[in-house]
């Protein structure tokens, strides 16, 4: 544990935190910090964000060997469709 500083910053204020505390958990300039009060003290906890990454269709299917889409024959054409 260690001692942060609270700094004016702008129009606001800042809180300064050692590279120490930074580094132990994780973070870096630029990180977000949801702050609250919790039985009169400030809790600060680093906001993570989650990255989701998604392969492209022919990846995702490239080996699949399952049933193939078809026209099920549930509608017909309406309008002037090229079929």
């Amino acid at each position: 544990m260690g001692t942060s500083t609270l700094v004016k910053w702008g129009n606001g204020q800042g809180v300064r935190i050692s590279r120490d505390i930074m580094e132990s958990m994780g973070m870096s300039i630029g990180d977000r910090l949801e702050v609250q009060v919790r039985d009169g003290n400030i809790v600060m906890t680093p906001k993570r964000t989650r990255t989701i990454t998604i392969p492209d269709f022919q990846t995702m299917f490239a080996n699949y060997h399952g049933p193939q889409a078809s026209e099920d024959g549930f509608a017909s054409p309406q309008g002037r469709e090229l079929l």
